[in-house]
């Protein structure tokens, strides 16, 4: 990858989306960060407890995608998944 393309990757990598999903009386936040790469986008979350990834040809579809796959984790796992970084 040269440095043009880095920087590109580095700029994608920046951009990011927020998800926000109810947990009983509360709304996350939670920050999507969306990667270019030469096949596609990939976009994972930050903060989740688990792997939860989405793909797709485009920014838009690979956010769709790890949004619908955040949500399904936390049906599966329950809202605990969304406090990672949290003492419990």
């Amino acid at each position: 990858m040269n440095s043009e393309e880095k920087n590109r990757v580095a700029s994608e990598a920046a951009r990011h989306d927020k998800l926000g999903h109810m947990d009983g009386h509360h709304i996350h936040q939670i920050k999507i960060i969306v990667e270019k790469h030469p096949d596609g986008y990939v976009a994972y979350p930050l903060g989740v407890r688990g792997v939860v990834v989405g793909e797709g040809d485009s920014y838009e579809a690979a956010v769709a995608d790890v949004k619908s796959a955040i949500k399904f984790h936390v049906e599966s796992f329950g809202p605990e998944v969304l406090h990672a970084y949290e003492n419990s």
